[in-house]
């Protein structure tokens, strides 16, 4: 029992959708089991713990709506009740559950009544401090209850408001290791109910001596006057934002706040007690109390700084930063100030600590909270970070990368704002030393990840001292050097070259270096190159040409040379050719194209001509015919980049797209996701007259007439299939950019195993402002069970991308796989009679033999009123004979790919009777599930 109750939990916790489809089950059934499961006595308590699981992991789907959580809330209170006092684990378990499933369904905000019965519950468990319960495994069950008080406090702020006052005398009373959460649950509750006071206009001392004197009246009107608990601001109540530019609601008490003073006292007492982690969450909300109440003065946490200042808890260092950045020289010296900053350095290179814990103290370096800061930036260094308090801080090629870019980036902000203070700039010297260090590092065979730090710590260095001439153009020499050992760095250097372009955009060194990359490989002797060298090459003097400052004349004749090589064991494959194509386009539209095109096309010419690949051949005579036939002005019009929108008109891609180089055809041969939900299926409900047949006898009987209709069914393909129609239409979320779409591939993919695989579906286009296509959608069930579909659509819009989508998921209704019987064309409706009792007959006379059969009976009250609309609007396609004297209606419904649904129909006295019969017993859940939803509909109130 207990196995298969791990099996199945299990798989319903990691896959609730999953586990529904594939049991053929519902939520609501599972729930009911769930639910009897625990009311079982002879279940044990570590069963009905595993239970319990699914109310934590998965209350929504369990609960959906507010009413089932409410009704499940109290049947586990009633649990809870039943529950011997010796079982605390299950005890425990059934209290977090309860709370899950209130605020997951909005019972706890709605102050619905089994929230009042549960805080009721929870209250008198943390109350009962009584001898019988002061042992030591007794005491988790009121932590447990403070823990969820505290889960329904901070879902629902204000909620425990109206106990503020029983909450701090049992925090006082409470001698255990359960102070601590006493302590956290009091400070929350009051933190909140003094932040929803200040919120309220006009308050004042009285208000908030009465509020922390239990004044329930006080309490309740703080709660209705403010709502903030339906607020879209009360989010800030997860933490005020504190600071010198901060503002945070202010309660105008004046000097006298006695009771909130002493309480505020005796809170920072407890602290001691408290472990590190709970210290600092303390520390926290006492530091917006008193932001918010300006009668307290700051210098209350002044007995705590002491031992705060000289913490090793990252916690609560972080917490007296806090502090700090909140009160700043009201509660902090400068003696203080320059002791903080000395030991954050100090830690920061601290051997003992982690790698993660020197990385926080750095970035609480950049991030310091002075006592008068000169200026508000994202990063700013402390003015009392001086060169020389910094120096235990510079990087060596023995720290790990990112302890190393930090470093480096901490030490460049120093030296950059004391440059030319630092004893004559060897702070500096020091960097460049530093840097030059590592590039020796990558020239001797390093790693990716030096390779990587190396480029990164440049950009930095660049980034603070680009502007100091002779360092910048020693890194452009070093740089060229290391290429030409290690030419596979070409696309590290063309991307520190654009981000220092982007960077620095009024800098001069990313043409330098260009410039100097491009003299560097035009000296090098074509015959010692391989293929991927110059593949390298071509790369780095593509980008050279993007810049109209450098002069090409050198890029062409490295280009000539290639080219002339063509024959040789070099070139003729086809990236290489892409390649030099690349080159070519850039230089077709440099501004400086006049001066070099009798070159450029020679060297396309004899691309066209010579070269081996034929793809690169016809691209080049395109170039080349491009270049002799258009003018310089349209010619870069043709083969500019991307698509421009103008208005409402979006200009199409142009030529150059599809003759472009590999790199450049990205954008197009990608398939791009979408962010939102673009197109959805919604289902069309085709209304098609319903052809009568009439009357007539056939010479065959009841039986005959089953075995000629079951002869049909030895083709297998006869009758099953179930098509449903859609109309593919333009998701809301969908923008204009989608208006347009073509060639829609749409894929369907199953949950479960009940239908064969569904085939792709393809729809040529699909235009906003025109009616919408049907899609048809051909189901073949295994089994004629309800089932989810996925749905996703991959389609080309009007600029020529292709994008990918997913549709929201399809729900098959079970009512959605009814089909007429499948009857021959020429039967009338007496020979479906026939067929219909002799099965009726079948199934109700050997349902206690055949396995697969199966009867049933269900009842309801409708009207006849009801009753009509009911068969009308759902049974009317399938109605084999409507017996208006003796009342019954015979309803006859086939389910591919052979089972059958009988109903006859039938009004009583007090109820109608629906008696059932099927040849497939699995299908009956699904028929009563059916019934219930389409009479419920139909029952008017009662």
């Amino acid at each position: 029992m207990t196995e298969q109750w791990v099996e199945k939990i299990g798989f319903f916790c990691r896959s609730p959708v999953h586990f529904l489809s594939a049991t053929g089950t519902t939520a609501e059934t599972v729930l009911s089991e769930l639910l009897r499961e625990l009311r079982e006595d002879r279940a044990s308590a570590n069963v009905k713990v595993l239970l319990l699981s699914p109310f934590c992991e998965q209350p929504l789907v369990l609960c959906p709506s507010h009413s089932v959580g409410e009704e499940t809330a109290l049947e586990l209170m009633s649990v809870y009740s039943q529950c011997s006092p010796k079982v605390l684990p299950l005890r425990c378990h059934l209290l977090l559950a309860i709370s899950s499933v209130l605020v997951c369904t909005d019972c706890v905000s709605r102050r619905s009544s089994a929230t009042q019965d549960f805080l009721e519950l929870l209250f008198l468990i943390v109350q009962d401090t009584s001898e019988l319960h002061s042992d030591t495994v007794s005491r988790s069950l009121r932590a447990t209850a403070c823990d969820c008080l505290r889960e329904l406090e901070a879902c629902c702020p204000g909620l425990l408001s109206q106990h503020l006052e029983l909450l701090g005398a049992l925090r006082q009373r409470e001698n255990s290791r359960l102070h601590q959460a006493y302590c956290e649950l009091y400070t929350q509750v009051m933190r909140n109910s003094v932040y929803q006071l200040a919120q309220c206009t006009g308050t004042g001392p009285d208000h908030l001596k009465a509020l922390l004197e239990g004044d329930t009246s006080v309490a309740c009107e703080v709660t209705q006057d403010t709502d903030l608990m339906n607020s879209k601001d009360f989010g800030a109540l997860s933490s005020l934002v504190l600071g010198p530019m901060g503002v945070a609601p202010v309660i105008h008490t004046g000097p006298d706040c006695k009771e909130l003073r002493l309480i505020l006292s005796s809170l920072l007492e407890d602290s001691y007690l408290l472990t590190p982690l709970a210290q600092a969450a303390l520390l926290h909300k006492l530091i917006e109390l008193v932001t918010m109440v300006p009668g307290i003065p700051p210098t209350v946490f002044r007995a705590q700084l002491l031992r705060l200042l000289g913490t090793t808890e990252v916690s609560l260092l972080h917490v007296t930063l806090l502090m700090k950045s909140a009160f700043t020289d009201s509660l902090f010296s400068a003696e203080d100030e320059a002791f903080l900053l000395k030991r954050l350095v100090v830690l920061s290179q601290h051997p003992l600590l982690s790698t993660f814990e020197k990385l926080f103290y750095m970035d609480c370096l950049l991030h310091f909270p002075e006592n008068r800061p000169i200026g508000c930036g994202d990063e700013m260094l402390p003015v009392l970070l001086t060169p020389q308090l910094a120096t235990a801080l510079v990087p060596t090629v023995f720290n790990d990368s990112v302890t190393m870019l930090t470093r480096f980036n901490l030490l460049s902000m120093v030296y950059l704002d004391e440059e030319g203070e630092d004893e004559e700039g060897k702070g500096l010297t020091y960097l460049y030393e530093h840097l030059v260090t590592l590039l020796g590092i990558v020239g001797n065979g390093g790693n990716r990840e030096i390779v990587t730090t190396f480029f990164r710590a440049s950009f930095l260095f660049l980034s603070y001292f680009g502007h100091v001439e002779n360092y910048s153009s020693q890194l452009i020499k070093h740089l060229c050097e290391l290429y030409l050992d290690h030419t596979h760095l070409a696309s590290q250097l063309i991307n520190l070259a654009n981000e220092t372009q982007n960077k620095l955009p009024d800098s001069s060194w990313t043409v330098a270096l260009l410039q100097g990359l491009q003299t560097a490989i035009t000296k090098v002797p074509l015959t010692n190159l391989t293929s991927q060298e110059l593949n390298c090459h071509l790369k780095i003097m593509a980008r050279v040409a993007e810049e109209r400052d450098i002069p090409q004349h050198s890029t062409l004749h490295f280009l000539s040379a290639v080219v002339v090589a063509s024959s040789s064991s070099l070139l003729g494959n086809w990236r290489l050719g892409n390649s030099i194509l690349a080159v070519c386009r850039c230089l077709l539209i440099h501004p400086d194209l006049d001066t070099w095109l009798v070159t450029l096309a020679d060297v396309l010419q004899h691309m066209a001509k010579s070269y081996r690949d034929t793809d690169i051949r016809d691209h080049s005579r395109l170039y080349y015919t491009l270049l002799t036939n258009l003018s310089k002005e349209k010619l870069a019009g043709v083969l500019e980049r991307g698509t421009a929108t103008e208005g409402d008109h979006v200009k199409k891609r142009t030529l150059s797209y599809i003759v472009a180089e590999s790199e450049g055809q990205a954008s197009i041969l990608t398939i791009h996701r979408t962010e939102k939900e673009v197109l959805k299926l919604v289902e069309l409900k085709l209304t098609e007259p319903r052809q009568l047949s009439e009357d007539k006898d056939s010479p065959c009987d009841s039986i005959d007439a089953v075995a000629a209709y079951r002869t049909q069914f030895d083709s297998p393909d006869f009758a099953s299939e179930v098509t449903i129609n859609y109309n593919l239409v333009h998701s809301e979320k969908s923008v204009s950019q989608f208006d347009h779409l073509y060639s829609i591939h749409l894929h369907l993919s199953l949950t479960d195993d009940h239908y064969e695989e569904l085939r792709d579906i393809s729809v040529p286009c699909l235009f906003r402002e025109k009616p919408p296509p049907i899609v048809k959608l051909k189901l073949k069930p295994r089994q004629p069970y309800p089932t989810t579909l996925h749905a996703s659509a991959v389609f080309t819009t009007q600029e020529g991308l292709t994008w990918y989508s997913e549709l929201p998921e399809i729900h098959v209704s079970f009512q959605q796989t009814f089909c007429p019987v499948p009857v021959p064309p020429a039967w009338g409706r007496l020979d479906k009679l026939k067929v219909f009792s002799a099965l009726w007959q079948e199934i109700c006379s050997e349902c206690e033999d055949v396995v697969e059969s199966a009867k049933s009976l269900f009842c309801c009250q409708l009207e006849k009123e009801e009753l009509e609309i009911l068969v009308d609007k759902h049974f009317k396609a399938f109605l084999v004979e409507d017996d208006s004297v003796h009342g019954e209606l015979r309803v006859f419904v086939f389910l591919p790919p052979l089972s059958h649904v009988l109903l006859k129909i039938r009004r009583e006295e007090d109820a109608v009777n629906f008696d059932i019969a099927t040849d497939n017993w699995h299908l009956l859940p699904h028929i009563n599930s059916f019934l219930q939803e389409v009479t419920s509909q139909e029952q008017s109130p009662r």
